[in-house]
């Protein structure tokens, strides 16, 4: 295959494969309004839960593995305040979402991420951050953290591949933790990213690749066990491979584009391991990026959460509470300069980006509509 043949399939491969969008599952979303943190974030997570129906069928005597929003080092702030009311899921629905969980029978609750450049205990991570990891503890039995940059508690790496035909990456090596799990979750924030437009519950789990392995310093042949970078040489760029003992990139070289390249990622990454439960806090957040090194963002107060059971559905509905369409390609906002991941992802059979076909429950988008490009 030459570059130009490359080039050629992967800028055609959103269009053929959205064809088939009509498809592609439909599952419901709740949308509910929540002015600040300050109110009872548990009881209207827990409505928006009851309008999905409910969680107890979905989690009783289970392991739910939730990964969260923790993207840059702690120390990065907007406008000097705390992560979490910028571009960090803030530890309250953290709290609520293990309260509700616990409640519902989960037996182990394990909330994840891997951050910027550090694979010591995810506890530091949320001390630096200003969050109290003693009460998140508290909220119900069974809970725990795993940083998922390198092996964490385990011995080895768990191998998921993408079914049917994969976009960039054949199968991917992650941390057990996704694989040691009944239900995977996807706590995410709302707000735009410079590469791939918006960032919700899919692109959430970029963060899945660990840096040991996907990092810039990531070993050649085996895992770096420390990693002290970010994963842009790899997913960005396509500077290098992942390490040898990982699947390798396919067509490596043929594509340096981010905005055509981590879209395609995401879009494998969520097909090898599904969400189950998607959850994005836009109580309080950021436009224009995703975190304090992307020039110009600002604070903005959405004032909404959003849960649902299929993340290319709830990131349909996200992204047009946020004044976008979900269905537009590169060219138009918010996806001016990458592909769309939402139509990657549909592409993939994982869900629908037609909000004819989606049933908003609670809050309507009309009403939850908060335009962030205004």
């Amino acid at each position: 295959m030459t570059r130009r043949e490359w080039l050629a399939m992967i800028s055609a491969a959103p269009l053929v494969r959205a064809a088939g969008s009509s498809d592609a599952p439909a599952a419901p979303v709740s949308i509910a309004r929540c002015a600040s943190y300050d109110e009872d974030v548990t009881a209207t997570l827990g409505t928006m839960f009851d309008q999905l129906g409910g969680l107890e069928k979905l989690v009783r005597n289970k392991t739910v593995t939730i990964k969260l929003n923790m993207t840059g080092a702690p120390s990065q702030r907007v406008n000097g305040l705390a992560p979490s009311l910028t571009h960090y899921v803030h530890p309250k629905l953290v709290g609520a979402t293990a309260y509700h969980l616990g409640r519902a029978g989960a037996t182990r609750i394990r909330f994840v991420e891997s951050p910027w450049a550090y694979a010591g205990p995810m506890e530091d991570v949320m001390l630096d951050s200003g969050w109290n990891p003693r009460a998140l503890l508290g909220a119900a039995k069974g809970v725990e953290f795993e940083n998922t940059n390198a092996l964490g508690r385990s011995k080895s790496y768990a191998r998921f591949k993408v079914p049917g035909n994969a976009y960039m990456y054949p199968a991917f090596d992650l941390n057990r933790a996704y694989e040691e799990t009944d239900v995977f979750v996807s706590l995410a924030k709302l707000k735009n990213h410079e590469t791939c437009g918006v960032t919700l519950s899919l692109k959430n789990c970029f963060g899945n690749l660990p840096a040991s392995i996907y990092g810039k310093d990531a070993g050649v042949d085996e895992p770096n066990e420390n990693p002290k970078s970010g994963r842009d040489a790899v997913g960005h760029y396509g500077r290098r491979q992942p390490s040898k003992s990982a699947p390798q990139e396919l067509h490596f070289g043929a594509n340096h584009d981010p905005g055509c390249r981590v879209p395609h990622i995401v879009a494998d990454l969520v097909a090898a391991r599904p969400i189950h439960l998607q959850i994005i806090d836009g109580v309080e957040s950021i436009a224009g990026g995703e975190g304090p090194w992307i020039r110009g963002v600002r604070v903005v107060k959405p004032g909404v959460l959003l849960a649902g059971l299929n993340p290319v559905c709830t990131d349909a509905v996200a992204t047009a509470v946020m004044g976008y369409d979900p269905r537009a390609m590169r060219g138009t906002a918010p996806f001016k300069t990458c592909d769309n991941t939402l139509v990657l992802a549909e592409g993939h059979g994982i869900g629908t980006t037609d909000l004819k076909r989606i049933e908003v429950r609670g809050t309507a988008i009309a009403q939850a509509l908060y335009r962030y490009d205004s």
